[in-house]
């Protein structure tokens, strides 16, 4: 008998409740939905299911097995639909996370136009700014900005990400220009609080040959790593205003309170429009990364490498940072 065959009469009985509905379903008699089951528990040598003669139960080994069988049956009909003369056709349900100022502005403007392209994919994003256990909590997907620490997960480089120091007009002509990291002492500068992030403060890149000053002006500076002719310096500038939220950090900014260390995905489009304008930009720390973070598995759903693939060439496009800024602002 064959063995998908069975795998599809158990998951049809178990989830119909009875023979009798999956027999229907299936067009074929209820004695041979049993007869499949028999067959079933004698080749794994387990009994899966209770069936009396008014209800029908799983067993403990039963309720496990099923949740492997649903997610086996998928993975198959995914394989099957990728080289079907249909083309590709993903399905099932697709669990999003992404940072929450990231996500609102360049993931959760794609998720509508992920699902036009596959229309038997549902998806759930969830935005936070926690760091989500990947696998513990059940998500296909993470997409996450920085430095990837080493993990049992797998990364997928999907762009680069710049962090630079920006101002408004209105605030450089009243307070000038700094020409060095070191002068960020002298402004007022737009900091996240020490409970968000950036605990190793703004990063920049200064060369190695180059007279070496501390934050007040005087000294060597600290905290720096190598890389070829240059080293990255961290500096902790202060300011008259502080806040755990970077989107309140911007807002500041554009409203000409200070200056601000931001990521390119944040101001992109406000400097395209002269809203903000790139400051210090000799000394810009080098690009970290923008990755998608996924389990690893044998074989990964359908419906997740399309996500991937999808986000990738959407974040490759020229103008996509700018757009999306755009058109999230519209919203």
């Amino acid at each position: 008998m064959d063995k998908l065959k069975q795998l599809e009469s158990f998951v049809s009985v178990a989830t119909r409740g009875s023979l009798t509905a999956a027999a229907k379903a299936e067009g074929v008699a209820p004695a041979i939905m049993g007869r499949r089951l028999d067959a079933l528990e004698e080749r794994l040598g387990v009994k899966l299911m209770v069936r009396t003669t008014r209800r029908m139960s799983l067993t403990h080994e039963g309720s496990a097995f099923l949740e492997d069988c649903q997610r086996l049956l998928v993975d198959f009909a995914n394989a099957e639909a990728s080289v079907s003369a249909g083309g590709v056709k993903a399905s099932g349900h697709l669990r999003i996370t992404a940072p929450a100022g990231f996500g609102r502005r360049h993931v959760a403007l794609l998720v509508p136009k992920f699902r036009e392209l596959h229309a038997d994919v549902t998806i759930s994003l969830n935005l936070s700014d926690r760091v989500v256990d990947v696998a513990a909590e059940g998500f296909d997907c993470a997409v996450r900005v920085g430095e990837m620490p080493d993990s049992s997960l797998v990364s997928v480089r999907m762009a680069d990400n710049r962090r630079l120091c920006v101002a408004s007009p209105a605030y450089l002509k009243r307070c000038g220009t700094p020409q060095h990291p070191t002068d960020l002492a002298k402004f007022a500068c737009l900091t996240l609080s020490s409970d968000a992030s950036q605990t190793r403060g703004w990063a920049f890149r200064v060369p190695r040959n180059a007279p070496r000053r501390t934050q007040d002006g005087e000294g060597p500076l600290t905290d720096a790593a190598g890389e070829g002719d240059y080293e990255v310096v961290h500096l902790k500038p202060g300011g008259p205003l502080d806040c755990s939220d970077g989107q309140v950090l911007h807002d500041w900014c554009l409203n000409g309170f200070g200056i601000a260390w931001r990521s390119t995905w944040e101001v992109e489009a406000e400097i395209a429009a002269g809203t903000l304008v790139a400051v210090l930009q000799d000394f810009d720390a080098p690009a970290n990364g923008i990755y998608a973070v996924f389990p690893q598995r044998k074989h990964l759903p359908l419906r997740v490498r399309l996500w991937i693939d999808f986000l990738k060439h959407s974040y490759s496009q020229p103008d996509f940072w700018t757009a999306s800024r755009s058109a999230q602002a519209k919203n």
